[in-house]
């Protein structure tokens, strides 16, 4: 049982980890077209 637990708890935290470097890499590109339109 706690093994079973244990596979579901690491298959979220690597969703949550893969989901958070996707979040950084929308934000980091977002936030580099915002400041090029302020700066035209």
């Amino acid at each position: 049982m706690a093994q079973q637990e244990m596979k579901a708890a690491n298959e979220t935290y690597a969703g949550f980890l893969s989901l958070l470097k996707v979040g950084s890499i929308i934000t980091a590109v977002v936030t580099v077209c915002v400041v090029l339109l302020i700066a035209s």
